[in-house]
């Protein structure tokens, strides 16, 4: 009998991946990178002191390189790299020498000069640090950066990429979607295209989403002036949990942005971003289906917007909320009970990039509550680890998917034990709360 038969009383033979069909959750992270990404970082940086610029454009490309998605490439000839790095819909160009580097992106063709068009662009390069929107011969709208060599150190390029990549990837839905009739697409990068079949679960479970919460809120038996808290968690569980299993892109993941950062913003009362946020959530329903299409796609993407954060990131959060679920579950609100350690997950994985076994098992916690979900994608079927209908669970087969995670970074965290005995199975709130506090618990000590 194996020590983990013997400290948790089940045989732990969990499911083995692949199990779910081949969908993409959440938004794209550049922080797990392998060691020669990192022996690479630190060669730029020695041969940038040494003057060395060509060696130094070399290695950063090499560090923001990932192999397996083939986002970055580059030629040398003569002196000079030409290169191209992929980021979602959009796709970063450039060249490098001794002497300058510069990098630009096409964001779209206009194909009559707008006033409104180029204040807006006006007005986001006072946002800008590094780059800048401009206009180019072909009228084409486009973000550049350029510098000598000798400033042009792997910190300052590798944030200035960043900046281009990821204000040309978002900007390009954005203004193609609001000024339709003024621009056109244009070089679209990495985008590509997912089956009809998968659009139309995503959409639907979308719309699902959004009018039963809509519906729950106009049906719940509790003062939204009185008690504005409840609300607010019933709605940012839905954008972040919407976000992280459909991650749409344009209008829709600009208006989940927007919802995160008008509900913590300094002003406003709860009440007034509740009512804000709903109306929200209204466009989106009554957005176009064609157009809700046309932004679920997938993408190769270079770098993440995410903040990387330890493990005590998510235990500050599991502290600071959890216990305000109690409140409603002892007075039977419980669908808003649950959707406070639902607001955790989705609040932790769409604000920050933790530690891989952290993600994994938050990711778990959404296979088990939207089974429903992942049986639409098709494919495969996943695990029934619980069935809503008749509130149970599949307590073994959660236990060892816990077991399976943990044992997948056990060399990286030796002391990566997870207590399953922790979990509580009697209600969906009663299991949700207690799953969060066998995470609290985990011991991420690395490796001596």
């Amino acid at each position: 009998m194996s020590f983990l038969d013997r400290l948790f009383g089940i045989k732990a033979e969990p499911i083995k991946p692949p199990y779910l069909p081949q969908v993409r959750l959440g938004r794209y992270t550049d922080s797990y990178k392998e060691k020669k990404q990192y022996t690479a970082w630190d060669a730029a940086l020695t041969h940038f002191e040494q003057a060395d610029y060509l060696g130094s454009y070399l290695e950063l490309f090499k560090y923001i390189r990932d192999d397996k998605t083939d986002n970055v490439r580059w030629i040398e000839a003569d002196g000079t790299y030409e290169f191209e790095i992929l980021q979602g819909s959009k796709r970063v160009t450039g060249k490098a020498n001794a002497q300058k580097f510069t990098a630009e992106a096409r964001i779209a063709h206009a194909e009559s000069l707008s006033v409104a068009v180029m204040r807006r662009l006006v007005e986001s390069n006072f946002t800008l640090r590094y780059s800048r929107f401009a206009l180019d011969n072909d009228n084409n709208l486009v973000i550049k950066f350029d510098s000598a060599a000798l400033d042009a150190s792997p910190y300052k390029l590798y944030y200035a990429l960043k900046e281009v990549a990821i204000n040309a990837d978002k900007q390009d839905d954005l203004l193609l979607d609001e000024f339709r009739s003024l621009l056109k697409p244009i070089d679209m990068g990495s985008k590509i295209e997912i089956s009809t079949a998968e659009k139309e679960a995503k959409y639907t479970f979308l719309m699902g989403k959004i009018q039963g919460v809509l519906a729950e809120i106009d049906t719940e038996m509790l003062d939204a002036a009185r008690y504005p808290g409840g609300i607010s968690y019933l709605l940012l569980n839905l954008a972040y949990t919407i976000d992280y299993l459909t991650t749409p892109e344009g209008f829709i993941m600009e208006t989940i942005e927007r919802i995160h950062r008008s509900y913590f913003a300094k002003e406003g009362s709860m009440l007034q971003k509740n009512i804000t946020i709903r109306k929200e959530f209204e466009k989106i329903i009554n957005r176009d289906k064609t157009l809700i299409f046309n932004e679920l796609y997938n993408t190769t993407s270079t770098f993440g917007v995410l903040q990387p954060k330890g493990h005590e990131a998510l235990v500050s959060l599991i502290d600071g909320e959890l216990q305000n679920m109690n409140w409603y579950e002892e007075n039977k609100h419980i669908n808003i009970a649950l959707s406070v350690p639902s607001y955790i997950v989705g609040h932790a994985l769409f604000c920050y990039t933790l530690p891989k076994p952290d993600r994994a098992l938050l990711e778990l916690y959404y296979q088990i509550f939207e089974t429903h979900y992942f049986n639409a994608l098709g494919g495969e079927a996943p695990p029934q680890y619980f069935e809503p209908m008749t509130g149970i669970f599949d307590q073994n087969l959660i236990k060892n998917a816990v077991i399976y995670i943990c044992n997948q970074h056990i060399d990286t965290f030796p002391k990566l034990l997870a207590d399953v005995n922790l979990l509580n199975f009697n209600t969906p709130a009663r299991f949700a709360a207690s799953y969060l506090m066998m995470l609290k618990a985990l011991d991420f000590t690395p490796k001596d």
